[in-house]
């Protein structure tokens, strides 16, 4: 090989590298980008269900005024929910919050699930057109979050992967791997059922 093919090699080679950083850098923020916006998705059904609440509760109290020990567990449960909140990379990076998160939002479902046992009580409620409205409105928000969270899982997953796969982790240094939602506690145990 003489000085020319030598010369070639010594700036072919260093393009080469340059165009593969670029392309790996460019492919990590397009990962990280994918698990942002999946997050945001869940956050705003989370939102969603926020919303619809104190209709929900206004709705139950014109009926059912006396029980209020279970519209004060939901607002409550709503408020911690709201609190708990964060944003984007902050809060599905750090295990602790994230945690706390997901007990806030498993506190919540768990109060509306009280609430809805307490408006079976209450047939002219079940009957009325706004709860109805209301009560499909929040099982359809119900849904989204679980395909949300499903579709968040999915993307933190492949970037989980991306990231400490070869030659990715060498330049994955500023990425930090993302949390996953897990099932509630007790939910591997299927629930009674006794019609007596």
């Amino acid at each position: 090989m003489g000085s020319k093919g030598l010369l070639a090699v010594l700036i072919i080679i260093p393009i080469i590298l340059v165009i593969a950083y670029i392309s790996i850098s460019n492919h990590l923020v397009t990962l990280d980008e994918n698990v942002n916006e999946k997050w945001a998705q869940v956050e705003n059904v989370y939102q969603r269900r926020a919303d619809l609440i104190p209709n929900l509760v206004e709705t139950v109290k014109g009926y059912a005024s006396h029980e209020r020990e279970t519209l004060n567990e939901v607002i409550q449960a709503r408020s911690m929910a709201q609190k708990a909140s964060g944003t984007g990379q902050a809060l599905t990076t750090d295990a602790g919050a994230f945690g706390q998160l997901q007990q806030t939002q498993a506190a919540l479902s768990s109060a509306l699930s009280r609430l809805l046992v307490v408006v079976e009580r209450y047939p002219d409620l079940k009957a009325n057109q706004n709860f109805l409205t209301l009560q499909s409105q929040l099982e359809g928000t119900e849904n989204r979050i679980t395909v949300e969270r499903k579709r968040y899982n999915e993307a933190a997953r492949k970037f989980n992967t991306t990231i400490r796969k070869f030659p990715y982790k060498f330049f994955a240094a500023g990425y930090k791997k993302r949390e996953y939602f897990k099932a509630d506690a007790g939910a591997e145990k299927a629930p009674k059922v006794s019609f007596k």
